[in-house]
């Protein structure tokens, strides 16, 4: 019997379906776990330049890795404190944004009982059934997970970080030896452009992501808007999330204004710079900072944001990117998934020659070696 025959295509297509379901249903049921570890996977490999520049330098490796993971938590706990700063001076104007909300409070009753003929007792019994529904959701024992869930995971990510750049080689090398030694050296060109992948597109993110905060916040400051910086940093955070997020930013944005500016010229003001941001990010700042790293149509991107939502909350519309990107390199590179790679990107294989996900000329393994380090 000739072993060399084709499988058919949907005996092809069945098994890579089944593998998929697979692979969604396990991040799914393990979101907890693997979630944080993807996340510390992402900022393992962008500290990663900092920790071999401190090696070189004399510093011992446990050492260096302690620092570079130092670094990052200054940079958060850094903006936490600058948001933290920016909550307190919104705090101290709570009573006349909480005048300004019982007044909508009270128009929205008038404009109910006007236009729905709901009289003011209903509309009392509708919110003490809905507050009682609510006060018996938070003392249930899912909030408490959903509280310290997050709060779990912040504490584990610097760990995670410290341990997969400690034990980054041999993690390294237990993905090479899982395949035959006629497919090492693919393995090896694989993972290397991965890393490369991860490095830039998380580089680009934080230049993006920085470059949109300081827009936000020029504008909303001309305006001469309440909280400006706060607004800024918050919708440049947002817009981590493609897509998804910076719609959320101009809705929190605007109801945020409205308390403090009723004006409608104000309104129309913050919605238009907002507007304006998100055309410069979308044709200018992606393209010249992300596009070049992390080439994935659109229609995939945002399928792939609403499926990592549904799978793992906005960390999954966060890691959604780049493990389509990384999921582009495999098939890529691999016989009979080519199709899907196609599928995955921005442009046909010739249109791709020469991109950093066309197929290109092998590398020598001591030169792979040198870029998986």
């Amino acid at each position: 019997m000739n072993s060399t025959v084709p499988q058919p295509f949907y005996h092809k297509l069945s098994h890579t379906m089944i593998a998929l379901a697979l692979i969604t249903l396990t991040i799914y049921l393990g979101q907890d776990i693997i979630v944080p570890l993807a996340m510390a996977t992402l900022l393992a490999v962008l500290l990663r330049p900092i920790e071999s520049w401190l090696t070189r330098h004399g510093i011992p490796k446990v050492l260096a890795i302690s620092l570079a993971v130092l670094f990052a938590i200054l940079i958060v706990a850094g903006l936490a404190v600058l948001l933290s700063m920016q909550l307190a001076d919104f705090s101290d104007e709570w009573p006349k944004l909480q005048k300004n909300i019982n007044n909508f409070y009270l128009d929205a009753r008038r404009w109910i009982r006007r236009e729905y003929s709901v009289s003011y007792r209903q509309q009392d019994q509708y919110l003490k059934k809905a507050q009682t529904q609510t006060m018996e959701n938070f003392q249930g024992g899912e909030t408490l997970g959903i509280i310290t869930g997050p709060l779990g995971s912040l504490v584990l990510l610097p760990i995670y970080m410290f341990l997969l750049l400690y034990y980054r080689t041999m993690l390294l090398l237990f993905m090479v030896e899982l395949f035959t030694q006629k497919h090492k050296e693919k393995v090896m060109e694989v993972l290397g452009e991965i890393k490369a992948i991860i490095q830039s597109y998380m580089v680009g993110l934080l230049l993006e992501t920085t470059s949109v905060a300081i827009l936000n916040c020029i504008g909303l400051l001309v305006l001469n808007v309440q909280y400006a910086i706060l607004l800024g940093i918050m919708a440049a955070i947002l817009n981590l999330v493609p897509y998804i997020g910076g719609l959320v930013a101009i809705v929190l944005a605007v109801m945020v204004t409205f308390i403090s500016h009723p004006e409608i010229d104000t309104i129309l003001g913050v919605v238009g710079i907002f507007l304006a941001v998100q055309f410069v990010d979308n044709n200018f700042l992606v393209p010249l900072v992300i596009g070049s790293k992390v080439r994935i149509n659109a229609l995939v991107s945002i399928v792939g944001v609403l499926v990592g939502g549904a799978i793992a909350g906005i960390s999954g519309m966060f890691l959604s990117i780049p493990v389509i990107a990384m999921m582009k390199v495999v098939f890529d590179r691999v016989e009979g998934l080519e199709a899907w790679g196609i599928l995955l990107g921005d442009q046909t294989p010739k249109e791709a020659k020469g991109n950093l996900f066309g197929l290109r000329k092998k590398k020598e393994p001591e030169k792979i070696e040198t870029d998986l380090e």
